[in-house]
């Protein structure tokens, strides 16, 4: 078994799921524990300036083994899994020499990884999967690219005559949570540069992301007996679904793909008294961001003057932006991925993230920080899986691209 598949399954092991809605960082506790270990084995290996923060941050150097004068280049991943679904007990699965058909993932179950809903199985035909067992999510967002890193980190600690400019690492905790950014200290990281390794299929490479919002709609009604309640009854629940169809129908996710942005109602809740929504709003195009913001501003205005003053609360808070414009003036970082890719036989994918990593946020901060490729599918839910193959090419591209960094 390779190394990077050795410590994968060990993080693995670790159920570090960040929560919404708390105001400490780490969110949870049990992310700690993931933080120590991989802070002992950076010191194991002999890595230098080694901390563990109170918030959970880890940070380490590699340490330059040449005298040139090169930029300080930082790879940056997070330890946290998706509250979207369980990281607890996570019981990968070995499919080696995958025969090109559906996968079981739990027999007793009935779980079954289909090539009909994900037709892009059948390019691994040949090679070994890692998967789940049907009942919680892998963790391979993004503990594949902390095994990675971890691997590049140890051979290149363990062959100094490679050379190469000063090596920084980090790893946040609550990445999931849209928080994974908010106490990266960007000053004592010392890098010039970086790159996230938050991504997935083998050969993405991305320096565009959503712009990003969160809404959150309070809805004020009035319970009144149903059997006298003409005049007088305001159904905050019905009230809630006319915000919702004032937004329009194709800007959903169900619909977009691409630079596309959209609406997504991601929870809803309530009573005929009071009703909340929450939403997550996207677009690509700043401009068109802050339309979309506009729309729901206008709605929750103009459905206050139809129900009075103070029945639509709309709370709006920009998550984080598209990290292109700060990108582009340091277009050479992915000059340099994409040549490292191709001299390593991988097809580069530059596309669109239709999300967000913490380099977007990073990247605001100071630290241009691009995203690369873990090798991951289907991450956040019980049909995650990773190519083995994929992890151990990602740990050879990342010692690549600081070859070629080196060597500009």
């Amino acid at each position: 078994m390779s190394e990077v598949v050795e410590r994968f399954l060990k993080y693995v092991s670790y159920d570090t799921q960040s929560e919404d809605e708390v105001e400490a960082v780490p969110s949870t506790e049990k992310q700690r524990a993931l933080a120590n270990v991989l802070a002992e084995e950076l010191r194991a290996m002999k890595a230098e300036d080694v901390v563990v923060d109170e918030h959970s941050y880890v940070y380490a150097t590699i340490p330059a083994t040449t005298e040139k004068a090169i930029p300080v280049l930082g790879f940056i991943s997070h330890m946290d899994t998706a509250p979207a679904y369980s990281g607890c007990g996570v019981k990968p699965q070995i499919v080696k020499n995958y025969d090109g058909g559906d996968v079981v993932l739990n027999q007793e179950k009935g779980i079954v990884l289909k090539t009909e809903d994900f037709p892009y199985l059948s390019l691994y035909k040949g090679q070994d999967l890692i998967t789940t067992d049907g009942t919680t999510l892998l963790g391979a967002d993004d503990k594949a690219g902390v095994a990675e890193i971890m691997t590049m980190a140890s051979f290149l600690l363990a062959h100094p005559e490679i050379p190469h400019g000063k090596i920084r690492i980090g790893f946040t905790p609550d990445e999931e949570v849209g928080r994974g950014a908010d106490l990266f200290d960007v000053k004592g990281f010392g890098a010039d540069v970086a790159y996230t390794v938050d991504g997935g299929a083998l050969g993405e490479l991305e320096y565009e992301n959503f712009n990003a919002a969160s809404a959150k709609v309070t809805v004020h009604g009035a319970s009144i007996h149903p059997g006298s309640s003409k005049g007088k009854m305001k159904n905050a629940l019905l009230m809630a679904m006319e915000f919702q169809s004032m937004l329009p129908v194709f800007d959903n996710p169900m619909y977009t793909e691409g630079y596309e942005g959209f609406f997504h109602l991601d929870a809803m809740s309530g009573t005929v008294e009071e009703a909340h929504m929450e939403y997550i709003v996207r677009d690509h195009n700043k401009e068109k961001f802050q339309e979309k913001k506009a729309l729901m501003e206008r709605a929750a205005a103009y459905l206050n003057q139809r129900y009075g003053e103070g029945s639509f609360v709309l709370q709006l808070k920009d998550s984080y932006y598209n990290m292109k414009e700060k990108i582009e003036p340091h277009m050479y970082l992915i000059d340099i991925a994409k040549e490292a890719m191709e001299d390593l036989g991988i097809q580069p994918l530059v596309t669109p993230i239709r999300g967000g990593t913490d380099g977007a946020r990073l990247s605001y901060m100071g630290l241009p920080c691009p995203n690369l490729c873990t090798g991951g599918y289907n991450f956040h839910g019980k049909y995650e899986f990773i190519p083995i193959q994929s992890m151990e090419q990602v740990v050879e591209l990342l010692i690549a691209i600081v070859k070629k960094f080196e060597a500009r």
